[in-house]
């Protein structure tokens, strides 16, 4: 490969940019209407226009992409997390066009996008899964029997699709029917595809993952795990690695069973397989998500692998050359804290807007994977991430401490950020001693006890606002002198519009 196109935006393009250069590689970067001064845009060697503002209409349209690739001449085609990444008909199509897909075989994205199906493979590879339905299932009444057999309380889940969407927890019998309808509604509306299959629902559970990665020629290995329990609307908002709960022959096991999990469907590249975990340490397959994590920087900070660089290696044709338990081992902890432009106070609400100040913060084992530059806009069309702070410690005490620490430093102003309550989970109890569960928000989440920002630097950052907005000029004049910066800073070979 000597040109990578990237089909996708934010932070994550930004970090396969990164990646491509360090092997020498051509980047090619797409941008809808809203993205065109973007930051991966301006980081890229070449940028290519793919449509207006929806993501609908743009980023996930096939054909735009594939034009900007053969436009690009590009060799092949990486697709980040989110968007198409994980879109088999899309992967497929990379295929067929001629492109190298940076990512796993179509046949696999299927077999694990459809979560009955991969119910079935994983019985046969005998991964441990939680009491539940095999097939999906249409008929409330039969639901109903089904999930009196398991046992209350029950998970009614979307067969397709991921991301907490189509997905209810149902406690007793006579809320059942209702929750079945409302999940194949949410389903059908965010998949295309209203199916939906019941599986007993684990209390009290951790969100524990094990890192995939697999080579063309039949070395399949996993890089240990990562904690994913803190998390909001059934989303991650902080994950650490290695998970704190995991003795050594536990984790043994369970990356055992990610391995089993990925040769199962022919997996190659990287991808994640994740479980939940419950106080007896019991875990459960839950699904794979065939695709680079937004929490990767955590295991490459314990790892030392670059795990973009070993995506680019695989689809390359090259060897891993290295297992987990014979050639890897894990250094230190790290933390990563999403910094979402969203109010934590209400209910975590999105606030797009205006980044009138963005300084990150720096230092020893502090990692800051931004999306977004002081002066631009966290747009309303897409998903409101500015940046991941990921801290590394000696050991989980430490990177805990350095993450408050570098959460502290972090100034941002313009939009309302995750940043108090990831400061808030730093500091409580239940974090610090390692005894939370996926429940942490609706347990422990006060709204009131926030950490508000020095005084002084509330002020400021108000000034600063005002003089933003009293700074722009007319719509016409700021677009044209927006275009001639860009050109200034930016490195593309070739900019084209459609």
């Amino acid at each position: 490969m000597d040109k990578v196109l990237i089909a996708n935006r934010g932070e994550i393009a930004v970090r396969v940019i990164r990646a491509c250069h360090e092997r020498g590689l051509t980047a090619v970067a797409v941008f809808s209407e809203a993205d065109a001064t973007a930051l991966h845009v301006r980081r890229a060697d070449e940028a290519y226009a793919v449509g207006p503002p929806a993501a609908g209409e743009s980023y996930l349209v096939f054909e735009n992409i594939l034009e900007a690739a053969r436009a690009s001449e590009a060799d092949a085609i990486h697709p980040g997390y989110g968007f198409l990444s994980e879109n088999a008909d899309f992967a497929e199509a990379v295929r067929e066009a001629g492109f190298t897909w940076i990512g796993p075989p179509p046949e696999a994205i299927r077999r694990m996008g459809d979560k009955t199906a991969a119910r079935a493979l994983m019985e046969k590879a005998s991964v441990p899964m939680a009491p539940g339905t095999t097939d999906a299932i249409a008929d409330p009444e039969e639901a109903a029997r089904v999930a009196s057999g398991i046992g209350y309380p029950v998970l009614v889940k979307a067969a397709a699709g991921g991301g907490g969407k189509g997905m209810r927890v149902v406690h007793n019998p006579d809320h059942f029917t209702g929750a079945m309808e409302r999940a194949q509604s949410e389903a059908q509306s965010s998949f295309g595809d209203g199916r939906v299959f019941v599986e007993k629902y684990i209390q009290q559970p951790r969100h524990i993952e094990f890192q995939i990665i697999a080579d063309r020629h039949g070395h399949t290995t996993h890089l240990f795990e990562r904690e994913c329990s803190i998390q909001r609307r059934l989303q991650k908002v902080i994950e650490e690695a290695p998970s704190s709960v995991l003795p050594p022959e536990k984790r043994a096991e369970m990356g055992a069973a990610a391995v089993r999990a990925a040769e199962a469907v022919g997996y190659e590249n990287a991808g994640t397989v994740e479980f939940l975990v419950d106080a007896n340490l019991d875990f459960y397959f839950m699904e794979m998500n065939t695709r680079l994590q937004v929490e990767h920087p955590t295991t490459e900070m314990v790892t030392g692998l670059d795990l973009v660089a070993e995506q680019l290696r695989v689809a390359e044709g090259e060897e891993l050359g290295y297992r987990a338990a014979e050639d890897l081992s894990i250094d230190g902890h790290a933390v990563e804290c999403r910094v979402y432009a969203e109010d934590p106070a209400q209910n975590f609400l999105p606030d797009p807007g205006p980044l009138v100040r963005h300084a990150p913060p720096s230092g020893p084992g502090v990692r800051v994977d931004a999306g977004v530059e002081e002066g631009e806009t966290v747009p309303v069309h897409y998903d409101p991430m500015i940046s991941k702070l990921v801290c590394w410690g000696p050991s989980r005490e430490a990177a805990i401490r350095r993450s408050e620490r570098a959460l502290a430093e972090y100034e941002i102003a313009g939009v309302t950020t995750t940043i108090p309550f990831c400061r808030y989970a730093m500091r409580h109890e239940a974090f610090r001693s390692g005894r939370f569960s996926t429940h942490f928000v609706e347990e422990h989440f006060d709204p009131e006890q926030l950490f508000t920002e020095d005084p002084q630097f509330e002020r400021d950052a108000a000034v600063a606002a005002v003089l933003f907005e009293a700074s722009q000029e007319p719509d016409a004049l700021a677009e044209e002198e927006g275009a001639a910066r860009l050109q200034q800073r930016s490195r593309w070979a070739e900019r084209r519009r459609r």
